[in-house]
């Protein structure tokens, strides 16, 4: 692995929360990486983080100044993503943002358009590809072995979450699945419908049914929410020789094969088992980055994935709020 020149590449975290501090962990333990520096406003936050000989910043400004670095993780609240981006991208310093990648499109294509122009690595993380099993999955819908695919459910619920958030279920959640789906796909959305509710006492959505038509003639069906008692990640993809399930959590991937000869369901071939090497899905997609960094590779979650995912999740708010189907001959 190339390594600019130096033994180990040097790497930032901004925001060391829940999800910041998980990135702070990885990095320590990724070969050819060193973590040199962590930024957040709440001390204890810093504390906890920067433990070890790890340079601790109030600010993510001073950080990005004083600080050399190759790489950087920006793991603040949706509507600081672009502030804090467009910094590390002033500083020619590659960048992996959280998922979404900003608060809209609009903030979205400024951030793309930094980073084209300033010729710096963006990624945006939408770890969920990173899952062994989505992987797996992919792999054999690519090789053919569901044969035409018919329809994606993705079912992602559970308790209201005790974290930082700006935004709504569908922008804070549903992106995972729409960037999934479309990844599993390879096709654009035509058009969608949705249904949205606010049953918790705050400024946003939390809870969506939607659907998707994408240009193939996929259907994908969106069931998300933060009112569920227990926590769900599971995704089926139904296509004319069967059916896979996926089960995020457990990174499970199993078939039903399709068997029309069955006299009763209960004869039906019973489930395969598929065997995926497990991971955490959080380190696979550091590594990525690094090897993107280290070797000038493009990146491994294209920024208009990104954008894409944030424009559905929009219209799925807006069909809604509306009422109405939303047509997207435009959004690939």
């Amino acid at each position: 692995m190339a390594e600019r020149g130096r033994s180990r590449l040097r790497a930032g975290v901004v925001g060391v929360g829940s999800m910041g501090s998980n990135h702070a962990r990885v990095y320590r333990e990724i070969d050819g990486v060193e973590l040199v520096a962590v930024a957040d406003p709440d001390a204890e936050r810093l504390r906890l983080a920067s433990a070890g000989g790890v340079s601790d910043y109030r600010d993510f400004r001073r950080m990005l100044a004083e600080e050399r670095l190759d790489l950087v993780s920006v793991a603040v609240p949706t509507g600081l993503h672009l502030e804090v981006a467009l910094a590390a991208i002033e500083r020619r310093t590659a960048v992996l943002v959280e998922k979404p990648i900003a608060a809209g499109v609009e903030e979205g294509w400024r951030l793309v358009e930094a980073a084209r122009e300033a010729d710096v690595l963006l990624m945006v993380g939408h770890v969920e590809r990173f899952n062994p099993a989505v992987q797996e999955l992919k792999r054999r819908l690519d090789a053919g072995d569901l044969g035409r695919v018919y329809q994606v459910h993705a079912r992602r619920v559970g308790p209201f979450p005790q974290r930082t958030r700006d935004v709504g279920v569908v922008r804070d959640l549903a992106t995972h699945d729409i960037d999934v789906m479309r990844y599993l796909v390879g096709s654009g959305v035509e058009r969608l419908y949705a249904e949205i509710e606010q049953k918790i006492s705050t400024e946003h959505e939390d809870t969506l049914v939607g659907v998707i038509r994408f240009a193939s003639g996929v259907v994908g069906v969106l069931d998300v929410n933060w009112l569920t008692p227990v926590k769900v990640r599971e995704l089926t993809v139904l296509g004319e020789r069967g059916m896979f399930a996926v089960d995020y959590l457990s990174q499970e991937l199993r078939f039903h094969a399709k068997d029309e000869g069955a006299p009763t369901p209960a004869a039906a071939r019973p489930p395969i088992d598929i065997s995926v090497e497990k991971k955490e899905p959080l380190r696979a997609e550091l590594e990525a980055f690094v090897e993107a960094v280290a070797r000038e590779l493009p990146s491994p979650v294209a920024p208009a994935d990104a954008l894409a995912a944030v424009e559905v999740a929009e219209k799925l708010v807006e069909s809604g709020r509306t009422g109405r189907v939303v047509h997207m001959a435009a959004v690939r």
